[in-house]
């Protein structure tokens, strides 16, 4: 599920951690203002990541013309 509210600018952040053990249930964050990778991944004990992507999307309005 994306963002709310579903316009303006995002940013997403993909980050891929080397699987060190088998894999544990992890629930996913409550919220997602003000995440940090770096807790998360120490939570879990997910050492240090080994590939990421950042990217920014925008959803226009759909009643804007092209």
């Amino acid at each position: 599920m994306g963002p709310r509210p579903p316009i303006g600018i995002h940013r997403y952040v993909f980050v891929a951690f080397r699987q060190q053990n088998p894999m544990v249930v992890m629930m996913a964050p409550q919220v997602r203002h003000n995440f940090s990778t770096r807790a998360f991944a120490a939570q879990y004990g997910l050492g240090l990541p080994v590939a990421a992507v950042y990217f920014n999307a925008q959803k226009e309005p759909a009643n804007k013309k092209r």
